[in-house]
């Protein structure tokens, strides 16, 4: 670990699970009161408890009638129990009424029952008689076909806890504990900074040597993916001074920096001394064993975290699928997964896949019904990531791993 000082050459090369230890020191974003309206997607930063009964009565899941499941009893096809109806109730209200014994009531799904009912009978296991009399072909027990108060969630459960990030059926159960607002953890707002002398922008054709400005589009979408907000500062030529002021200005504006390129060890990579040049600045990582994405910088800038990606787009897509995308998340306060971001499915692997001991390989496969086959391509090339579906890891203590063996895939 090295703090603010002249560059340093390649520090020890550190493992996943120390940048995650790096990572979950920082503080979370602060809070801040959300509108219902744009809370998807939003993370609580405290538990959402239930003020009241819900629902506050007992209220039918079915259409049919309400009933005394005591009246019922026996009823069958070829002898119904013959009740008297004697009420409707009505969407929207209370009933006023009694269901008095040998009697029912006609209900809609969502009704309050009348009191004196105690279940609800199917209006499939009816039959009228005439306008104030139903035959009941099947009995019922007390409570069928009803939610009882409370039945949902009770006056004071907790509903949702701090740190879940809302989906839509819980956007739906807070507006009907009749919450028009929430609060949630800010969303971290992350600069993202592309560098190099070949870098041009996606709107030119490029020349030779010159290549597409990739990485601030592919970064910011997975920023953004993952509930972050992007903050696109462009690109940045191989000059330490250009460098420096940009990482300045993103300092100011930004919870977080993400610079793309110029982390490797050469003579014109200044990410490194750059960040090293604040004197607040600490180092924590210039190397991690895993591939691709090796040269990857994890440092601190006072309380604000620089991210430094690979220039290679492949390899800086990994390193913020590992590493970056569960950071985000931690920051807009879930808890730190020490896991690739992404759904996890299990595969039987296609082909054997050999790996050098001491480092994590993230191998790109492509599903195939339950398979999972190898995508390989040389460390540049994006278009193995379009072909795949996502990536297994090989442990950093294993020289691969064969066929047929069942792996973990952590899907794009």
């Amino acid at each position: 670990m090295q703090r603010g000082s002249a560059m340093p050459d390649f520090f020890k090369v550190v493992t996943p699970e120390q940048v995650f230890d790096f990572l979950s020191g920082f503080s979370r974003m602060p809070a801040e009161s959300v509108v219902l309206e744009q809370a998807l997607g939003r993370v609580l930063a405290e538990d959402a408890v239930c003020a009241e009964d819900m629902p506050p009565a007992a209220r039918s899941t079915m259409d049919g009638f309400a009933v005394r499941a005591a009246d019922t009893f026996g009823a069958s096809d070829a002898v119904p129990a013959l009740l008297a109806v004697r009420g409707r109730v009505l969407m929207g209200e209370t009933p006023d009424f009694e269901v008095a014994k040998g009697c029912a009531a006609d209900i809609s799904t969502g009704g309050f029952l009348p009191r004196g009912a105690d279940a609800v009978v199917m209006v499939e296991y009816t039959a009228r008689i005439s306008d104030d009399e139903i035959e009941v072909t099947r009995p019922v027990t007390a409570g069928e076909n009803v939610l009882l108060r409370a039945g949902d969630v009770a006056a004071g459960e907790t509903v949702l806890r701090r740190g879940q990030r809302l989906r839509p059926q819980d956007i739906g159960m807070l507006a009907a504990l009749g919450a028009a607002r929430i609060t949630a953890h800010k969303r971290p707002v992350a600069a993202v900074i592309s560098t190099g002398d070949e870098i041009v922008p996606v709107t030119e054709t490029p020349a030779p040597g010159k290549i597409r400005d990739t990485n601030t589009y592919g970064v910011s979408a997975l920023i953004e993916a993952a509930g972050a907000v992007p903050q696109p500062y462009g690109i940045v030529k191989d000059e330490a001074s250009l460098l420096r002021d940009t990482l300045a200005a993103a300092l100011d504006t930004a919870d977080l920096v993400v610079i793309s390129g110029g982390s490797s060890v050469g003579e014109r990579d200044h990410m490194l001394g750059v960040v090293s040049s604040f004197g607040d600045s600490e180092i924590f990582a210039h190397g991690v064993a895993i591939s691709p994405g090796k040269p990857a910088l994890f440092a601190r800038i006072g309380n604000k975290p620089v991210v430094g990606l690979p220039g290679h787009p492949v390899s800086a897509l990994i390193v913020a699928q590992v590493f970056l995308s569960p950071f985000l998340k931690f920051l807009e306060g879930e808890p730190l997964s020490r896991r690739p971001a992404g759904q996890c499915v299990r595969a039987t692997l296609a082909t054997p896949v050999h790996s050098p001991h001491g480092r994590e390989d993230f191998v790109r496969v492509k599903l195939e019904g339950r398979s999972a086959v190898p995508v390989f391509g040389k460390s540049g090339m994006l278009s193995t990531l379009v072909k795949a579906d996502g990536f297994f890891v090989i442990p950093m203590h294993s020289e691969g791993v064969p066929d047929g063996e069942t792996v973990e895939v952590f899907l794009f």
